[in-house]
């Protein structure tokens, strides 16, 4: 059996084998920005993932930015969490939330309430952003954050993480990437702060090491993962120079010992990425970014990654996991309906065995 296949152990969680599902964004939040049936039956389906990790969850109104993505902080969102933890759990898997500020990277229209839009600096994300239509519009104008400000929004994070195990999800992963907020800190493009959170990568790395340190203390490193994707200019995150901009975070965050580092590879050619990380981090690597099972086996075999995730293919395949282990062939998405289509496109796709 191929070792992709093995249990494995990041932090406290126990997985049945070393096969993750990657967030994905798919907009089925209901009312409250609350998960609901939907939203349960998803995440059921597919289980048979070593580890769910969830689509990107608001930790405060001021996180959201997409249109009907769920939250994590009222009382009606952390029971609609439990119901898919009690599901997932109840088919033998394991889940962890995908804690995403959004930062600046806010269409108002999406949120259907008035809240804050904040940023490390008064820049706008220059990327568009679907609107409720899915038509791409302008993102708004953040204010920037104050640096008193900061620890309250640390302290955010650390209640959003609370309420996520409240609801019996089994640990966070920080999103630390593709140009939202954590990110936003991390960028020199998006943070032209000059007092101690902006400057130089170390400065610039302060604010979300202050947040995995939050994290930790909130529930327990061992519960902790952390999302990166160094090279990746999604929503205005170009960087000449990602190994610069990465690498005092990763050493910061190094000794918390977190449960593992998700590492989405942009195959960079000035960047062996897998490698960067290794030198920087030493804890458990989820390796990410268009994988096939035999790719995915190479970097388990030789030692480079602990696990590695998929996105895509657990849209329309359910028993993704499954179709590996028998080498059945995977069913397709239907793209047009990946945030619009309610049922169809979602929970509709069947399993080899239905």
């Amino acid at each position: 059996m191929r070792s992709i296949f093995s249990p494995i152990t990041l932090g406290s969680l126990d997985l049945s084998n070393r096969v993750v599902m990657s967030p994905m964004t798919r907009d089925r939040a209901g009312s409250g920005d609350a998960p609901g049936p939907m939203m349960i039956e998803y995440y059921r389906q597919r289980a048979g993932a070593g580890l769910i990790v969830t689509e990107g969850t608001q930790p405060c109104p001021e996180g959201k930015g997409y249109w009907r993505t769920p939250g994590i902080h009222s009382d009606a969102q952390i029971d609609g969490w439990r119901k898919v933890a009690d599901a997932v759990h109840a088919e033998g898997g394991r889940i962890v939330m995908q804690l995403m500020h959004v930062g600046r990277v806010v269409v108002p229209e999406n949120r259907g309430f008035e809240a804050d839009i904040v940023a490390p600096s008064a820049l706008p994300c220059p990327d568009r952003v679907p609107g409720p239509d899915g038509v791409p519009v302008e993102c708004a104008m953040p204010r920037a954050l104050d640096a008193e400000e900061l620890p309250g929004v640390a302290a955010q994070f650390a209640q959003a993480a609370r309420n996520a195990r409240e609801a019996g999800i089994d640990g966070v992963e920080l999103h630390c990437s593709s140009g939202y907020l954590i990110n936003q800190f991390l960028n020199a493009n998006s943070n032209r702060r000059d007092d101690a959170y902006g400057g130089d990568a170390l400065r610039r790395a302060r604010f979300p090491t202050m947040v995995v340190e939050a994290l930790a203390a909130a529930i327990g490193a061992d519960r902790v993962g952390v999302r990166i994707s160094p090279g990746n200019a999604y929503n205005g995150m170009t960087d000449p120079d990602p190994a610069a901009t990465f690498a005092p975070f990763l050493d910061a965050i190094d000794p918390l010992h977190c449960a593992y580092l998700h590492v989405v590879d942009m195959k960079l050619e000035t960047l062996d990425t897998l490698s960067f990380v290794r030198g920087h981090f030493s804890g458990p690597v989820i390796a990410n970014n268009m994988l096939t099972l035999d790719t995915g086996c190479e970097l388990l075999e030789s030692g480079r990654a602990e696990a590695i995730s998929f996105g895509r293919p657990f849209i329309a395949n359910p028993d993704f996991v499954e179709r590996l282990r028998t080498n059945a062939p995977l069913a397709k998405p239907d793209y047009a309906r990946l945030y619009t289509g309610e049922e169809r496109g979602y929970i509709d796709y069947p399993a080899l065995t239905d």
